[in-house]
């Protein structure tokens, strides 16, 4: 192992068995662990008979500790650090020690494992190719309806974490911004023994999970299919690339090449052109 580095170590989101062979390895020979809370994180390192010393990292104290750590770690120590569960960093603590690490110069190593975004995401049966991630929405419900209002637009799916203490009131708001016909889905305490995904429109889950305390405990991952854009719909720049091209051509042959340009029907952007004419 090499001195002086700092690994990002992924455990499990809930199964045990998840944890990687490279991550029990790690965990085993680094010099001590950073981790978000000693009391859940101490009886999984001791059933994997790891005795490294923990010391506790979360976000009321990061900041006081990354000098130290860092010093530590160009002194010629290594450190692992994970988080309670899932992939250190996502929407939990950590971000501040590796921007100090990347700063000083000390090597950061990623020890890949599991993630409930990308788990959620996998066996969702939404697009895949791209998607936004968005954490936990906000905690308020203007702000959180606020945050859901600039996303509505957004042809990504969307990914956000939620509570069990909001989920009905986050898939409300969500259904009152984004639809109720919007196709959602629900991933509740993934790997776990109650696990349950379930996928309908916005409006139907906010039905089923508001009559079904159930499906209101556990740890939550909401996907949001991306919003449905209008093929005929011409967009800021095409707009103004057909503007620029009306002021040196006839409309006809400005909406032909607007066409080979952005790939939009030349019979849409003809009749654009007439109407900004009109205009």
């Amino acid at each position: 192992m090499d001195k002086g580095c700092l690994y990002i170590v992924a455990m499990p989101i809930g199964n045990r068995g998840d944890i990687t062979e490279r991550a029990k390895q790690v965990l085993s020979a680094v010099d001590l662990i950073a981790v978000e809370d000693t009391r859940h994180s101490r009886p999984l390192l001791q059933m994997l008979a790891i005795t490294t010393p923990l010391l506790a990292l979360h976000e009321h104290n990061e900041q006081k500790l990354v000098a130290r750590l860092v010093d530590q770690l160009t002194a010629g120590d290594t450190i692992a650090l994970i988080s309670d569960a899932g992939t250190p960093l996502i929407s939990d603590p950590g971000f501040p020690l590796v921007r100090a690490c990347q700063q000083a110069g000390v090597r950061v190593i990623p020890v890949p494992g599991p993630s409930a975004l990308i788990c959620a995401l996998s066996a969702a049966g939404l697009p895949t190719d791209r998607f936004l991630f968005e954490g936990f929405p906000a905690r308020s419900g203007p702000a959180r309806r606020e945050q859901f209002r600039r996303l509505k637009d957004e042809g990504m799916t969307l990914i956000f974490y939620e509570s069990s203490h909001r989920i009905l009131d986050s898939l409300a708001d969500m259904a009152a911004v984004f639809g109720e016909d919007r196709p959602a889905v629900i991933a509740r305490e993934l790997t776990k023994l109650h696990e349950t995904i379930l996928s309908q429109c916005l409006g139907s889950l906010v039905e089923l999970v508001s009559r079904d305390l159930n499906q209101q405990k556990g740890e939550f991952v909401v996907l949001v299919a991306g919003a449905v854009r209008d093929a005929e719909a011409i967009d800021p720049e095409t707009q103004r690339i057909l503007e620029i091209l009306l002021e040196e051509m006839p409309t006809k042959q400005a909406a032909t090449l607007a066409a080979k340009i952005t790939g939009i029907k030349k019979n849409r952007l003809y009749q654009k052109a007439l109407e900004l004419q009109e205009g």
